[in-house]
This record gives structure tokens, C-alpha cells and sequence, in this order.
């Protein structure tokens, strides 16, 4: 995997961005639960990253317990989930 500047996709430099082929990983490495609002700022995350590449698949990785509505939101919006630690990725 290789890390990506955000910037590239009008978001702010705090956000950590990852690429691994097709997909961009969104990276959320804290301890707090990831409540609803989380999810409308990462739907609009993937927005911006959609908005200047159409193709590709967004994906939120998080060491964070995420709220089930919230879960179930972003699956709609077609944003995938998944375990931080699953990705071996050393921050």
C-alpha cells in the first residue's frame, strides 16, 4: 500500500489516505466510538474522492467500534469497512 496526499482530492491534510490498487483506504486510527456524524463527514469524503476519480472503490479502515446505523449508512452509500489492524499498515 502506498500513502496518497489528500490534497489531491480537496480534503484536508489531517486526512490519511492509503492506495492500494483500485481501492482508497480511508484511514481512522483512534479510540472513540465513530458515531453518525463520522459517517456524513466520510460519505462526503468519498464524495470529493469520487468526484475526481470516478472508478474507484472507497474504503474506511478503523481501530474505532463503529455505531451499527452508522455501519449500516455507509454500506448504502457503497463505502466498505474494515478492521484497521486487518491491513498491516504502520502508521
Amino acid at each position: 500500500m502506498k500513502r496518497i496526499d489528500p490534497k489531491k482530492y480537496n480534503l484536508t491534510s489531517r486526512t490519511t489516505l492509503y492506495k492500494k490498487m483500485d481501492d482508497i483506504f480511508i484511514i481512522i486510527d483512534r479510540k472513540s466510538r465513530i458515531i453518525m456524524k463520522d459517517g456524513y463527514r466520510i460519505s462526503e469524503q468519498a464524495k470529493s474522492i469520487w468526484s475526481v476519480d470516478p472508478g474507484i472503490s472507497v474504503k474506511v479502515a478503523t481501530s474505532a467500534p463503529m455505531c451499527t446505523k452508522t455501519k449500516e449508512y455507509l454500506r448504502q452509500v457503497n463505502i466498505e469497512t474494515l478492521e484497521l489492524n486487518a491491513l498491516n499498515i504502520s502508521l
